[in-house]
């Protein structure tokens, strides 16, 4: 949901691009059925998502990593320790509670996924101005 919500908060015209990977993603699966409805309830369409696992070009190619979990963060970095100073987790760009989790709604309802969609958004607002202010080409 992050990649989507990035992407359309951005805009088309955005110099920047985002994608989703996983340290745990089995490549080419869909967006939940749930992932799906909370996103389509803020006119965002999901439906073109497939997982794909997170690979040493990705890591490579990228100069900002985000994830949900200081979990998530440990474990790219125990994979990929040369991305070590470019992975955060989303709340850490904030002001609040920045070493906090975004809770992974996985087998949840969609009221459940609905919570987590409103919680990245707002943090994604933050990562945002973290964007605008170290990078000129957003």
């Amino acid at each position: 949901m992050a990649e989507y919500i990035l992407r359309h908060r951005l805009g088309p015209d955005s110099a920047w691009q985002a994608q989703s990977a996983g340290v745990a993603a089995w490549p080419g699966s869909p967006a939940s059925r749930e992932a799906v409805v909370a996103l389509k309830e803020i006119d965002i369409d999901l439906t073109p998502h497939f997982s794909q696992p997170l690979t040493p070009e990705l890591v490579d190619a990228t100069d900002l990593i985000v994830v949900m979990t200081n979990a998530h963060r440990s474990d790219v970095l125990q994979r990929f320790p040369a991305a070590n100073g470019k992975v955060f987790t989303l709340h850490r760009f904030g002001t609040v509670d920045q070493d906090a989790d975004v809770a992974d709604p996985i087998g949840g309802s969609v009221h459940v996924y609905k919570k987590t969609r409103d919680e990245i958004d707002s943090a994604i607002s933050d990562l945002i101005l973290y964007m605008k202010d170290n990078w000129d080409s957003i």
